[in-house]
C-alpha cells in the first residue's frame, strides 16, 4: 500500500476484514477469548499461505510477497 490513496488502501482492509467475519467469526461459536484468538490466528496463517487469491493469479499473498523479497534481495546485490 502505498499511502497515498487513503480511500484505496481502506478498501483492502475493510475487505480483510469483513473476509475475517464472514469466513471465520460468524462461523464459530467460541466460548473464551483465548479459543477465538487462536482461531483468528489460525484463519489469518490460512489466509496468507495457503488460500489463493485472484489478484495474485491464483497464488496466497505469503507466496507473492517472499518471491518479489527475494528477487529485491537479488538485485541489490548485483547493483
Amino acid at each position: 500500500m502505498d499511502g497515498k490513496g487513503r480511500c484505496l488502501d481502506n478498501i483492502f482492509i475493510e475487505r480483510l476484514w469483513r473476509s475475517l467475519k464472514y469466513e471465520c467469526v460468524y462461523l464459530h461459536a467460541w466460548e473464551t477469548g483465548s479459543q477465538a484468538k487462536a482461531g483468528v490466528a489460525k484463519w489469518i496463517a490460512f489466509y496468507n499461505y495457503q488460500r489463493p487469491h485472484a489478484a495474485h493469479g491464483g497464488q496466497p499473498p505469503a507466496v507473492v510477497y517472499f518471491t518479489q523479497t527475494e528477487t529485491d534481495q537479488q538485485g541489490q546485490r548485483v547493483a
